[in-house]
């Protein structure tokens, strides 16, 4: 019916045409709410271990040298100090990674 040049032709464009829906479909989706979420919950969980580990600090040099409010305030400030630092580098590393995705987006093929 068609010359095999033809025939040829056809697969090659049906290949091209397989390729560019390929490329074009959609993403698999990620719900987003969800790594949200979990986000927010390492960062509550920084800040909450910080503090835990100051307090347990600060009293227990405290039971050690008989100064029961002393240490404890101190270190559970300098626990509360480190949770925040602890969490504003978490916030900047999901940052870059966000842009890094999002130039890699704007690339496209």
């Amino acid at each position: 019916m068609t010359d095999p040049d033809q025939q040829q032709r056809l697969k090659q464009l049906e290949a091209k045409i397989a390729a560019a829906k390929q490329a074009q479909a959609p993403k698999p989706r990620v719900d987003e709410h969800y790594s949200q979420a979990s986000l927010a919950w390492r960062m509550v969980i920084e800040l909450c271990a910080g503090l835990g580990i100051g307090f347990g600090i600060g009293y227990t040099l405290d039971w050690f040298f008989g100064t029961l409010p002393v240490f404890m305030v101190l270190f559970v400030m300098l626990g509360l100090a480190a949770g925040v630092k602890t969490m504003l580098r978490s916030a900047q590393e999901i940052q870059e990674k966000k842009m890094a995705e999002t130039v890699e987006e704007d690339k496209g093929p």
